[in-house]
């Protein structure tokens, strides 16, 4: 997580949580001229089109006067999916056992993608199992992480 990334987080975590929500994640991308920030919100019962809505309402209004981007942007509200990005060590431990896409910022072993099983993490490492060979990428260096959907049985292409 950038350092613009965590201080949106701390602005912005309160609200969520006041309004009954986790904040999964935050993620602001810079494709161009003007920035997206983009925040997952996850609840027990689930995610609807009116929470997005409600919580990019709100979320708005926090950003308006505090000002953290000075450029504009786009605001986008939605929840972690099935096939959630992974931002913090605690999200990675319920996913042990599941496939997961490992992005690095630099090279391990010369490579900075890792396609493969979630095999255990710790505060400072995970460990991805590919080809049958266990890799330990540093969490530090992890540009991004998501977990693959596990396909129920009847669920595949046709």
């Amino acid at each position: 997580m950038s350092g613009k990334e965590a201080q949106l987080t701390q602005l912005l975590q309160p609200t969520v949580e006041a309004m009954g929500y986790a904040l999964w994640g935050i993620e602001l991308i810079s494709p161009g001229k003007r920035p997206t920030l983009r925040l997952y919100i996850e609840a027990d019962e689930g995610i609807s089109v009116d929470d997005c809505a409600a919580v990019s309402h709100q979320v708005s209004g926090v950003l308006d006067v505090e000002d953290p981007i000075s450029s504009e942007y786009t605001l986008e509200v939605s929840s972690p999916g099935v096939d959630r990005l992974l931002f913090s060590p605690e999200h990675y431990f319920p996913y042990a056992g599941e496939m997961i896409d490992v992005r690095l910022r630099l090279p391990v072993e010369g490579r900075r993608r890792y396609k493969g099983t979630l095999l255990a993490v710790n505060s400072e490492t995970l460990v991805v199992v590919v080809d049958d060979r266990e890799f330990e990428l540093p969490l530090r260096s992890v540009d991004r992480a998501r977990v693959f959907p596990r396909l129920e049985i009847g669920q595949g292409k046709k």
